[in-house]
């Protein structure tokens, strides 16, 4: 299995406009971070966490030639913008697209690509075959798939475990009984906003103390916000077996 960051920053904190700041004039191409999501490939086939708003150039980075499937985190602009661009998957491989949500998460998309699903169909929308999911695993690709229930603030989010993967983005609780389900996991992925107290995302160093907590043997911060810092400085700071992600980072399990 091979995991692949389409992107390891947030809109948080990022500016809109052109700016001059530290982060956007950085020469590391690590501190250029697109919007978080992540490619699992795992028996052959392509599977995306959450399409953001920069999921047509994320594509295009990897090289992706087909796309079997899509699991959403929550439906936030910032992890679902992209799905209309979907269709040239669509369009290239023939078939629609496998989409793997809550039930939450499908009534927004449905709401906001009301077009896909409007009858008669315009020729050329985007194709898509909506899966609902719980908090119970499930089987995609002969892999087992489990969902990791966390909150964004009062929202809940959900995080995936894959063997022994652990990928949470947006969150800043998570129950005891969802963090035994992770205990020891060989690779955690974990949302790492910025220093300063937030209300809904995990600090630098509340996401230190959980990576210690869970006893992952890697852990990698992600949906990194400018305010956050410069890569190489917080890669500096931190302990030997946690790291910063930074778009195109693989690793293989």
């Amino acid at each position: 299995m091979k995991i692949t960051f389409l992107g390891s920053g947030t809109s948080q904190g990022v500016p809109i406009i052109a700016c001059s700041c530290e982060i956007c004039n950085s020469s590391n191409p690590k501190d250029n971070r697109l919007r978080s999501s992540i490619l699992i490939q795992v028996n052959d086939k392509n599977i995306v966490v959450d399409t953001g708003p920069d999921f047509r150039q994320q594509m295009l980075n990897c090289k992706i030639k087909h796309l079997d499937a899509i699991l959403f985190t929550h439906a936030h602009r910032d992890h679902m913008a992209g799905l209309d661009d979907i269709r040239g998957f669509n369009y290239i491989m023939q078939q629609a697209i496998d989409v793997y949500c809550e039930n939450i998460v499908e009534s927004a998309i449905k709401k906001e690509f009301f077009y896909a699903f409007t009858e008669p169909k315009y020729p050329g929308v985007p194709e898509m075959n909506l899966h609902p999911i719980t908090s119970q695993a499930f089987r995609l690709f002969d892999t087992k798939i489990e969902p990791i229930r966390v909150f964004h603030y009062k929202l809940p989010v959900l995080g995936f475990k894959v063997n022994n993967f652990v990928y949470i983005t947006d969150a800043n609780r998570i129950d005891d009984e969802e963090i035994e389900k992770i205990k020891g996991c060989d690779v955690l992925v974990l949302n790492a906003l910025r220093r300063e107290y937030h209300i809904s995302h995990f600090t630098l160093q509340e996401a230190i103390d959980l990576s210690k907590k869970i006893g992952a043997r890697q852990t990698y911060f992600t949906h990194i916000s400018h305010q956050l810092g410069m890569h190489d400085d917080v890669e500096n700071e931190l302990p030997d077996n946690i790291h910063l992600a930074y778009d195109g980072l693989e690793i293989e399990l």
